[in-house]
């Protein structure tokens, strides 16, 4: 009788504690393993850019767009020092998947040219910033730094600018047209005319914004040297494609001092050259 006894004590511990299990999961509290701080949604993260891989540098430029650019190698009779000239110097890299260049330099009997041609993917470590802003952020202060002036009015009104001289981009100041000598009843174009001609001309050649290149670009032109020295224009054409930034430093010094580069010609060729590269990246 005492071992039936402790059977049926056993049983009845047993089932109190069933019990008790069942009635703590109906309660409703918490569960070890719930978070009361989790609401259920993800941090959402930034689209990656559209460039994984950068073309081939020294390669994206064709040899008539050279030739253009490049006079010298024209002059060049020797085939292999001109075979030499289009392919172009790979710039040092580390990284040929974030960073690329391309140098060229030829000779003519008027000037030395060279040109770069440079490409940068940009990646942004942070999952909350896209590539492309990062790339956005990155060109911004890249045109910070150009201190591109801010724009000129290329329609002006000339008759009250009377007594200021205007500069191109060449270096030369325009005359003013309160020091002009009054013209002839028979004389075709004023001095006024021309000093607006002038200012219009500068205003177009200045550096600058520029349109319908990309997502955004700039244009920018400098002039080196003077006097005794030999002139040297650089102009740099920078422009940004989703997460990919372009630039374009295109350099002629004259073999004749006292010679100024042309920078209508320059800028022009400068940026066909980013043109044909913008649409190589579209494809």
């Amino acid at each position: 009788m005492q071992r039936k006894a402790y059977v049926s004590g056993v049983a009845a511990l047993l089932a109190a504690l069933l019990a008790g299990c069942t009635g703590s999961s109906d309660s409703g509290g918490a569960t070890d393993d719930s978070n009361p701080g989790d609401t259920g949604t993800a941090t959402a993260t930034a689209e990656p850019g559209r460039y994984r891989t950068l073309p081939e540098p020294c390669g994206v430029v064709g040899e008539d767009t050279l030739d253009s650019l490049l006079p010298g190698i024209q002059e060049l009779t020797d085939a292999d020092q001109q075979e030499k000239a289009y392919e172009g110097t790979p710039t040092l890299t580390y990284d040929t998947d974030r960073k690329i260049g391309c140098r060229w330099k030829v000779d003519s009997a008027e000037a030395t040219d060279h040109l770069f041609v440079g490409f940068e993917r940009v990646v942004s470590y942070d999952t909350s910033v896209s590539d492309d802003s990062e790339a956005e952020q990155l060109f911004a202060t890249e045109q910070e730094a150009a201190d591109l002036p801010e724009p000129v009015s290329s329609d002006s009104d000339t008759a009250g600018g009377e007594g200021t001289a205007s500069t191109d981009p060449s270096g030369s100041p325009s005359s003013p047209a309160a020091n002009s000598p009054s013209p002839s009843v028979s004389s075709s174009t004023s001095p006024s005319a021309s000093a607006s001609t002038d200012a219009a001309d500068a205003a177009e050649l200045q550096p600058r914004v520029l349109e319908d290149l990309g997502d955004e670009a700039f244009l920018d032109d400098r002039l080196a040297g003077s006097g005794s020295t030999a002139q040297q224009r650089t102009v740099t054409v920078a422009f940004r494609t989703s997460n990919v930034i372009v630039t374009i430093e295109y350099e002629e010094q004259p073999a004749t001092v006292g010679v100024v580069p042309d920078s209508e010609e320059m800028q022009d060729r400068a940026q066909k050259l980013a043109a044909q590269l913008a649409d190589a990246l579209s494809e």
